[in-house]
């Protein structure tokens, strides 16, 4: 067990790395690395605390030489001139093509640059040649840091953008020097992209191709948002990526191949032995398959535990399965410390230690031994790893134990198979790949069918609210010890560890008070308003040609993270983009939810309109809508203007929602507001020069202004002439381009305060 202190010190070194806030200076790290070393070397009883702190300086030194490749701060929103190869598979949109460049070389103003790493891109009306792997293009580009969008229970692009080692995102310039200027010799990109047309060509435009390309190629690019729906609501999106089980998968058939070859021809055996040759081919195909998905990180820690198993299998002495996977987790961590920052590392590695404590106690033999192993190893996995799905994604799969008992072996053993041998027939006889394709394809489309009707199954989509760390830790405790082995006293108390995950405490709003969320929506708008018993949704933000929207990617997850939910009125200010692009995904999330909008014809979804009089009643909270008026509604030429502004009076403090209302509209919205509780003001129409007059301010004397804008965005909100009103009203100003999601407490006896604000008050050491 040599390598068991190795690991676990690997592990908690590198995963206190992903804890802290900001990273220790190189003069640090080398101190602690003396002073680790010279212990170790004192006194090797030590090691297991020496180990720690060694794997915390190499864990943190690695962060820090990647957070040191991204584009400088000084130098955003410049235009470089890069040559670069595409990298990966380009998405192809009718707005763009998006895809990675990996750069060679860099020039700013004629001069050359340091600039390293991959650039996410977008290429707008680019040429029909661009979006092709192994492409190498000399571009005029204009870049910036990566930064993301910071709301309660999203997705954490920032960190995303650490593991995949991305330097700087931005667009393509049109009118600079964009030409191809060659393709690179050994790119498996390229016969990635061959397959994936090749099964298209064979299958045809239907589900059963796009399933298959994501199976063969990780090709995820024709996955559609139901597709991704169906695997999310019954536990099988794991099967849609490919990772350690598709890897495994591959290297189980070149073992199974082996094996069934020598078994033919004994005489194999004299040349080499059977253990070696199934565990070398095991992992040639296992290197193949992984190449062909693209190499990622999943992907990356699939292969290098298989390398470590098989190597283990073929040096044909007893290696403990613990030790095995031992071995493995240290060259994971070795290899890539932030792997830490990765759900399906501890995802996978959790899961590969159930199936190794299931295996040890009980031994498959015959069918009934074969079916009773695989599935408590089903049961096992499913609910055991519940606690982090539940952390890193913030729902569960009610019905995946069911789904995955006959959806894992018929992916398998048919799906997988049927392609891989497709693949490798395709160069020598095409017809006879595009027959294996086909029967895969059908064997797909069938299985997602039975899925798909499943997904329709009461509490297929179950959500749970944001898990804190201790209710993580004491859930992961007592599904240890609800699977403890045989003898262990009271297992089934294992479950009561597990009542603050299951129930946690959600922290509602007393009667007379309410709590506001002012999203990070960049150059947008969306505000959630709770009260003790009811939520409101006001705006959406946007929605984009490339499918991405708001809607689903801050609005619902900021929802589900508070347990908030149903909601019970969505108020969308007006038509723009901006502020209702992500509408239709929130009523289908919600659909009995009402509605109203100040500009109900360029309403995705139907909508009645919002007019100044409507008013109802929740927990003790008032809500008054100030405008539009309905008598002047047609004089309001412009759309801005007939925003639904609403006001929302509790009993310790008010909250103003504007919408994008101009300095036309501000005297009469101001004339209906009296002296009362303090006021907290949504800044109108992201601070644009059109709005937030000095004599608005002075009328509603604001406690505190929140502003909702991008990072950097075109149009320069808030304006600096804005923001110098509000200094010289004396009115503090929250910018969630800086702060992310602002937070607001009115409370039933007090004045409003700022209780969070994301991108500041939860701060690691990744985050701009």
């Amino acid at each position: 067990m040599a390598a068991l202190p190795l690991a676990w010190g690997l592990l908690f070194g590198t995963t206190l790395v992903a804890c802290m806030s900001a990273l220790p200076p190189v003069w640090c790290l080398l101190g602690l690395a003396i002073a680790a070393g010279f212990v170790l070397w004192r006194w090797p009883a030590c090691r297991g605390p020496c180990w720690i702190v060694l794997a915390f300086v190499y864990g943190a030194w690695r962060a820090g030489h990647v957070l040191q490749q991204r584009l400088p701060s000084r130098l955003e929103r410049q235009d470089f001139e890069v040559v670069g190869v595409v990298e990966g598979l380009p998405q192809v949109r009718a707005d763009a093509d998006r895809f990675v460049l990996q750069v060679e070389k860099a020039r700013l103003h004629g001069a050359p640059v340091a600039l390293h790493g991959r650039l996410r891109l977008a290429w707008y009306r680019a040429p029909a040649t661009a979006a092709q792997p192994c492409l190498r293009w000399r571009l005029r580009v204009r870049l910036r840091r990566p930064r993301g969008f910071i709301d309660p229970g999203a997705f954490d692009g920032e960190r995303q953008a650490l593991l995949a080692r991305i330097a700087a995102v931005g667009y393509v310039r049109a009118g600079g020097p964009n030409r191809a200027i060659g393709r690179r010799a050994l790119c498996i990109d390229g016969l990635r992209a061959r397959f994936a047309q090749a099964i298209d060509a064979a299958v045809g435009p239907q589900r059963g191709a796009r399933l298959l390309r994501a199976l063969g190629v990780g090709d995820k690019r024709a996955l559609k948002d139901r597709d991704w729906r169906i695997a999310r609501a019954n536990g099988v999106s794991h099967l849609l990526a490919i990772s350690g089980f598709h890897i495994g998968v591959a290297a189980l058939l070149g073992a199974a191949l082996v094996q069934g070859l020598w078994r033919l021809w004994p005489a194999l055996g004299r040349r080499c032995p059977r253990p070696v040759a199934a565990a070398a081919v095991a992992m040639v195909l296992a290197a193949i398959y992984a190449a062909l998905a693209g190499l990622g990180l999943p992907t990356q820690r699939a292969l290098v535990m298989i390398v470590v198993l098989a190597a283990a299998r073929a040096s044909r002495r007893y290696v403990h399965p613990l030790q095995a996977w031992s071995l493995a987790l240290a060259a994971v961590l070795l290899f890539d410390p932030l792997s830490v920052l990765s759900a399906g590392f501890w995802l996978s590695f959790a899961a590969v230690a159930l199936l190794l404590s299931v295996l040890d106690r009980r031994r498959t033999r015959g069918l009934r031994g074969w079916l009773h192993s695989t599935g408590r190893a089903q049961v096992l996995m499913t609910v055991a790893l519940l606690p982090l799905t539940a952390w890193f994604f913030g729902q569960g799969a009610p019905w995946g134990l069911l789904a995955n008992l006959f959806a894992i072996p018929v992916v398998s053993a048919l799906a997988v198979p049927l392609t891989l041998a497709g693949m490798a027939l395709w160069p020598v006889s095409p017809p006879a790949a595009g027959f294996l394709w086909r029967v895969a394809s059908m064997v797909m489309r069938r299985l997602w069918g039975v899925l798909a009707a499943m997904a329709q199954w009461p509490g297929a989509h179950w959500y749970l609210p944001a898990v804190s760390a201790g209710a993580l830790a004491l859930a992961c405790i007592g599904a240890l010890w609800l699977f403890a082995p045989r003898g262990v006293p009271g297992r089934w108390l294992g479950l009561a560890l597990w009542l603050p995950l299951a129930w946690p405490a959600l922290h509602a709003p007393a009667d007379g008070a309410f709590r506001a969320t002012v999203l990070d929506v960049g150059q947008g708008l969306s505000v959630l308003v709770r009260t003790r018993h009811h939520l409101l949704v006001y705006d959406t933000g946007a929605r984009y040609p490339s499918g991405f929207n708001f809607g689903d990617a801050a609005v619902l997850p900021a929802i589900r993270a508070d347990g908030a939910g149903p909601v019970d009125r969505v108020v969308i200010s007006h038509g723009d983009n901006d502020h209702a692009g992500g509408a239709r995904a929130v009523v289908r999330a919600f659909p009995h939810a009402r509605r109203l909008s100040g500009e109900p014809d360029r309403m995705p979804v139907p909508m009645p309109a919002c007019q100044a009089g409507q008013r109802w009643h929740w927990d003790g909270v008032r809500m008054r809508v100030l405008s539009p008026p309905a008598r002047l509604r047609p004089l309001l030429l412009h759309g801005n203007d007939r925003s639904c502004v609403l006001l929302i009076e509790g009993r310790g403090g008010r909250l103003l929602l504007t919408g994008d209302i101009t300095r036309r509209m501000e005297p009469l919205v101001a004339r209906q507001i009296d002296k009362g509780a303090p006021l907290v003001l949504v800044v109108p129409h992201h601070g644009s020069n059109t709005s937030s007059s000095a004599a608005f301010l002075a009328a509603l004397r604001p406690q505190l202004a929140v502003v909702s804008a991008g990072w950097l965005n075109r149009f320069g909100h808030p304006r600096p002439k804005v923001l110098a009103r509000y200094r010289k009203a004396g009115v503090p100003v929250l910018n969630t381009a800086r702060s992310g999601a602002v937070v607001l407490r009115f409370p039933a006896a007090g004045t409003p305060t700022v209780t969070h604000r994301w991108r500041l008050d939860r701060h690691p050491y990744w985050r701009e």
